[in-house]
């Protein structure tokens, strides 16, 4: 028998005509597939569609899958000799990989939305197995940082078991101490002390908890939790001393906070006690409490409350008293410099989440202090060298505290400023001279990345953490309302899923929500900032008149819901 009758052979016997006891085998024109009788997973064994027609094929063949609630497992043999197919298969994995969340625009987003598919592909791609990295080549190594900020992004795109994979192998990390090392590597951890490290990893764990409800996965990372607070409890506890509490102002401003670290690279010449470390372990704490109540831990959740709420009055005491010194009218990026450093000030906002809460009138000094200066550059009114695309993290920020247009802005410049424009990616540094040979980190640097899909989302969506209220369309752009409008789609949240469509007709704008099952405490708040000179004049939902509305703000406390909202001009 030679190896072509053998192979045909083997295909006839074991991928046409074989049956197996516990699946249904069915034969159509383009393949033979097993359906599972009791388990998740058929398989697809042989294909014999023309080649002209494998993509549309697949795609059939995972609709049907879909809709009978199995994964499919579809295989190809070399001696298939079917590189349609195996192109094809590829390319539709990474399809519905990048599609996990659908965002649909007019064409005026384009560019937005193929970023948002191709930043998850890069983030993908740039990580080894579980760890997730900034890079592949300058930054080949895994920082908790960069990892609870990528899943984060992973976690809102729908990538839940990417960022599982990461807790379960970093975690692992952790010394007995209850230290969390800054960054691993194929050395195993870097024992340098970088103080934000602890609170992003208690932070991911909640966030993973949030958008999964992996009860179990709490309960057994609790000890690495109690072990996370008690070093945080422990590094505060140096700056508690008389030394701190009663010496001059340069020692007061310090009291209370956890000591200088290089976490913030801006200090990597001289540790700092960079607020970076403060706002990261004042959300370790919140997290570290929230877990204890989740799990029903009283005797934690006294401790934790009482620890993260004396470090927050420290926190906010000692920004106070930097100002003071420095005589500054911003938030400072440190203790000890006064120095502006907006784009480290941002995360104040999202991810920790004390947007409501940072003192007056310094937060808006701050943040508006910032967008002049990316006006002056942008327009040429400044001489520049480089910047970091961090800077798009501030797009997060601005969408919190009610500025739009300000996001949009940043929005058109880095999308305008990528690298080369159709690979849709910035590196960690961008130089005014692109001939020049400098160091740009990687390409695409895919921390960097994280922050844009976290803006990203947050155009569309985002938990209002002060009244637990999810708000939508916040940040969507009047050009995006042409018909056919906003289409997103199977979106995560910790009420589970959402989808919605949005477009403008005229007067009206229309609004089709389903989801999430679950009502959040503060409600749906849909935020249409994008009516230009218009306001709400009345709102209908479900097609009965619906109260509940400013000029802006539609206020939504059911779902499915079907509204339709009537634009007049603004006085």
């Amino acid at each position: 028998m030679t190896d072509a009758e053998m192979l045909a052979l083997y295909d006839r016997e074991m991928r046409i005509e074989i049956t197996y006891f516990d699946a249904r085998r069915e034969a159509t024109p383009d393949v033979i597939r097993q359906i599972s009788l009791n388990g998740p997973e058929g398989a697809i064994l042989y294909t014999r569609c023309h080649p002209d027609r494998t993509p549309e094929v697949i795609q059939e063949q995972m609709a049907y899958f879909q809709s009978i609630g199995q994964g499919c497992e579809w295989k190809v043999y070399a001696h298939d000799n079917r590189p349609d197919l195996s192109e094809s298969l590829l390319a539709a994995g990474w399809r519905a990989a990048l599609n996990r969340v659908e965002l649909g625009l007019s064409p005026a987003g384009q560019a937005f939305a193929d970023t948002f598919r191709a930043t998850q592909a890069y983030i993908l791609i740039n990580a080894d197995g579980s760890s997730i990295q900034p890079g592949s080549r300058t930054y080949e190594r895994s920082w908790i940082r960069d990892g609870a900020l990528t899943s984060t992004a992973l976690l809102y795109t729908g990538h839940m078991d990417q960022v599982r994979a990461f807790l379960e192998w970093y975690s692992r990390y952790q010394y007995p101490g209850g230290k969390v090392p800054c960054v691993v590597d194929r050395r195993g951890p870097d024992p340098v002390p970088e103080h934000d490290s602890t609170g992003q990893l208690i932070y991911a764990l909640l966030k993973y908890y949030a958008f999964t409800g992996d009860r179990a996965l709490l309960e057994r990372y609790l000890p690495q939790v109690v072990a996370g607070v008690d070093y945080l409890e422990a590094l505060r506890n140096q700056r508690l001393t008389p030394e701190f509490r009663d010496g001059p102002p340069e020692k007061r401003v310090l009291y209370g906070l956890v000591p200088e670290s290089i976490s913030h690279e801006g200090y990597s010449a001289k540790p700092m006690h960079s607020y970076w470390d403060g706002f990261w372990t004042l959300r370790g704490l919140r997290d570290a409490t929230t877990i204890a109540e989740i799990l029903e831990r009283p005797e934690l959740v006294a401790r934790f409350s009482a620890l993260r709420d004396a470090f927050r009055v420290s926190l906010y005491e000692s920004i106070a008293l930097a100002m003071q010194l420095r005589g500054v009218d911003y938030l400072p990026g440190c203790a000890e410099l006064g120095d502006f450093d907006a784009t480290s000030t941002a995360i104040a906002v999202f991810p920790c989440g004390e947007g409501d809460v940072l003192p007056e009138p310094a937060r808006t000094n701050t943040f508006d202090r910032y967008f002049n200066f990316f006006r002056d550059r942008r327009d040429g009114r400044l001489k520049w060298e480089n910047y970091t695309p961090y800077e798009v993290r501030l797009m997060s920020a601005f969408l919190r505290l009610g500025q739009p247009e300000r996001a949009h802005e940043l929005l058109d410049f880095f999308l305008a400023d990528q690298s080369p424009p159709e690979w849709r990616q910035w590196g960690e540094i961008v130089w005014h001279d692109r001939t020049a040979g400098r160091f740009i980190g990687d390409l695409p640097h895919t921390w960097v990345g994280s922050d844009f899909l976290s803006a990203a989302r947050s155009f569309f969506l985002y938990e209002r953490e002060s009244d637990d209220a999810l708000v939508l369309a916040a940040g969507v752009r009047p050009e995006w309302l042409a018909e056919p409008g906003v289409r997103l789609a199977h979106a995560p949240t910790p009420y589970g899923p959402v989808s919605y469509t949005l477009v403008r007709r005229g007067a009206t704008v229309e609004f089709a929500l389903e989801g999430p099952p679950k009502m959040p405490a503060g409600g749906l708040v849909l935020a249409l900032f994008a009516l230009g000179g218009g306001r709400l004049d009345s709102v209908e939902v479900n097609g009965a008149p619906h109260a509940e509305f400013d000029a802006r703000r539609i206020l939504l406390r059911t779902t499915p819901a079907r509204v339709v909202a009537h634009i007049v001009p603004q006085e």
